[in-house]
């Protein structure tokens, strides 16, 4: 992102920006975080029973890594649009990976083991997973510069409830704006219903792809967050491409779209704007980037 005849300025934004590299964390993404807090606070039992966890992608591979590392048993439930990537990864550190026909599905199957015994480490709709995300939180507010707005992009929520949580009562004054891609967008539906509600999901983006948000992450966005803005999924993947080429980083299109966002918010606080951008993860392949840039045309 930066400029490098200007130190500090992006220069794709135009205003100094500071990215957390969350797709630097182990298991390329933030979710390594909320996996291994849930795991380490389960007991003797719900250790015994294993756990499930459904997943677009990444939660899936940090619950399949990090409940391996543990000697937990993990099934993972995805959609068969998740990234081929993805399962096998998760299959590849032990864990039993269920494909099902769509997201809903994927939530109905992990319901299903839930109630037959099966310890359930949900991917949003849990505060200890939330604390654990908000440990990125935690970290911006102590290693970033001053900041005036910070991005985060929502899925299920636990992200951005967790950093707006923890930095906002760091630095009470930064403005959270959350970022969802269109045909994935259960939490601006949720905040236009007045609370969560079931949304179509149609999104290329399926790590952003929650068919709902919880009520738990609701009430944080809420009370925390200034608005949560819309993008296409031809602007996400346009974003993670601008993001390799200004920043040298490899983002998936769940982190790519804070950039059209990131402009969205300028043109509305205004060019003195010093902007924190969290990159979720970058667990895209080359292959599923060229595909999407070729059908979007970017």
């Amino acid at each position: 992102l930066q400029d490098r005849r200007e130190p500090g300025r992006a220069g794709c934004l135009g205003v100094p920006v500071t990215a957390k590299l969350e797709l630097l964390q182990r298991t390329g993404s933030f979710k390594a975080r909320g996996a291994a807090a849930k795991l380490l606070a389960l007991d003797d039992a719900e250790r015994a029973a294993g756990v499930v966890a459904v997943s677009g992608g990444n939660h899936g591979i940090a619950v399949a890594v990090m409940a391996g590392a543990l000697g937990v048993a993990a099934t993972v439930v995805m959609p068969r649009s998740a990234p081929a990537r993805a399962v096998d990864i998760a299959r590849g550190a032990g864990a039993d990976v269920r494909l099902t026909e769509d997201m809903a599905g994927a939530f109905a199957l992990m319901n299903r083991l839930r109630d037959e015994g099966v310890t359930l480490l949900h991917p949003f709709d849990d505060p200890i997973v939330l604390a654990g995300q908000g440990t990125v939180g935690l970290e911006l507010a102590d290693d970033a510069g001053e900041l005036t707005d910070v991005l985060v992009s929502i899925g299920g929520g636990a992200l951005i409830s967790g950093v707006a949580a923890a930095l906002r009562a760091r630095r009470p004054g930064v403005r959270v704006w959350g970022v969802e891609t269109e045909g994935a967008q259960a939490m601006s539906q949720a905040l236009a219903k007045g609370g969560p509600v079931e949304v179509p999901l149609s999104s290329i983006v399926t790590t952003l792809s929650a068919p709902t948000v919880s009520q738990l992450t609701y009430d944080h966005v809420t009370a925390l967050v200034s608005d949560v803005l819309v993008v296409s999924d031809a602007e996400a993947v346009r974003g993670t491409l601008e993001l390799a080429e200004h920043a040298k980083v490899w983002a998936e299109p769940a982190a790519g779209c804070l950039l059209p966002a990131a402009r969205r918010v300028i043109e509305r606080v205004g060019g003195d704007a010093r902007l924190g951008l969290v990159l979720c993860g970058g667990n895209a392949t080359v292959a599923d980037v060229t595909t999407w840039a070729g059908r979007f045309g970017v």
